[in-house]
């Protein structure tokens, strides 16, 4: 079965930061692409950033490009997002997901992955 577990999750204050992280089992995860995702109470999942097989394609939401910064590493199966000067818009639970072997990053984007994590609390308050 596969798992996506998060961690790195917390209270921060704004404009600081905070590394997440994704360990991934059950799947080839150097065949996947991932990406991370997030909801705040009463909106939409909404998409953060995805990242390529290989690394060499990476997405970002209009919302957090520049301050976010998706990677992985494959021989570990992980997949972190540091996030850093963070805003109380940014406060959501956040959520790592995976792709098939035989999708795009770019398609992960706007489908639903294949799998998901449990997601990773992030608060974002003074």
């Amino acid at each position: 079965q596969v798992q996506l577990v998060e961690r790195g999750g917390g209270l921060v204050q704004p404009g600081g930061s905070l590394r997440l992280s994704c360990a991934a089992s059950g799947l080839i995860f150097s065949s996947s692409p991932m990406g991370w995702f997030r909801q705040a109470p009463g909106k939409e999942r909404e998409f953060v950033a995805t990242i390529s097989r290989s690394s060499g394609n990476r997405y970002y939401a209009d919302s957090v490009k520049g301050r976010f910064t998706i990677s992985r590493d494959n021989a570990k199966a992980t997949v972190f997002l540091e996030m850093n000067s963070l805003r109380p818009e940014d406060a959501a639970v956040y959520y790592c997901a995976g792709g098939r072997s035989t999708e795009t990053s770019l398609y992960l984007k706007t489908h639903e992955p294949a799998y998901w994590g449990q997601g990773t609390q992030v608060t974002v308050s003074s």
